[in-house]
């Protein structure tokens, strides 16, 4: 049955929920280069953070079915709903590889780049938890956006630097593709971060 009371801000909650669980995956792989002896235990949580942010998208994607009046743009709610889903499954890509690999470990250029996903993620939050009065907190939204740039910027620095130490330096030809595979997989989350980002500055040019 279609809801056709005035906008619904559950969806707010909703989007909060699932950044949540972005950011908590992010935690988990910086678990995971702190100590790497912990990869498949943490594949497993990673895996129960998937599940979760998966049940949460379809919350989402169900009730935007079943709702009239919008508190944004359909589909704004659509693609915002699916980058959140797919950053966590970008993250659980990543553990997996660096489990199914046995990777050992981790490069200095690998715990860096998750420094900088931890600190996108939890932009990421801040972002999405602004979003229900767009209007109010327009400059907390471009902040916490513009933030996500500069790490993704760092990112790029850092992973360009680590690929080409690897080729200067590793003789191992089956590390460099694992340690190159991984690190492209953290560069492209930093891009994923960045992508939502652009995202939100466009939710707000549209609705501020």
């Amino acid at each position: 049955m279609f809801n056709f009371k005035q906008k619904d801000d559950e969806f707010f909650d909703l989007f909060l929920e699932s950044a949540k669980f972005f950011h908590a995956g992010a935690l988990v792989l910086d678990d995971v280069m702190k100590d790497y002896t912990t990869a498949s235990k943490k594949v497993e949580e990673i895996n129960r953070i998937e599940h979760e942010a998966d049940a949460i998208n379809d919350r989402i994607i169900d009730k935007l079915n079943l709702t009239f009046i919008t508190p944004i743009d359909r589909e704004d709610i659509y693609a915002l709903a699916n980058d959140l889903d797919d950053g966590v499954d970008l993250l659980q890509g990543i553990l997996q590889r660096y489990d199914m690999y046995r990777m050992g470990k981790p490069m200095p250029g690998a715990i860096n780049l998750t420094k900088l996903l931890l600190s996108s993620t939890e932009e990421v939050v801040r972002a999405v938890s602004y979003l229900e009065n767009i209007r109010k907190n327009q400059v907390q939204i471009l902040d916490a956006s513009h933030k996500i740039e500069r790490y993704e910027s760092e990112g790029d620095l850092i992973y360009r630097s680590e690929v080409a130490y690897l080729f200067e330096n590793e003789k191992d030809p089956i590390e460099l593709i694992r340690w190159k595979d991984v690190l492209e997989q953290l560069e492209d989350t930093l891009d994923h971060c960045e992508l939502i980002a652009d995202m939100l500055r466009g939710v707000v040019m549209k609705y501020a």
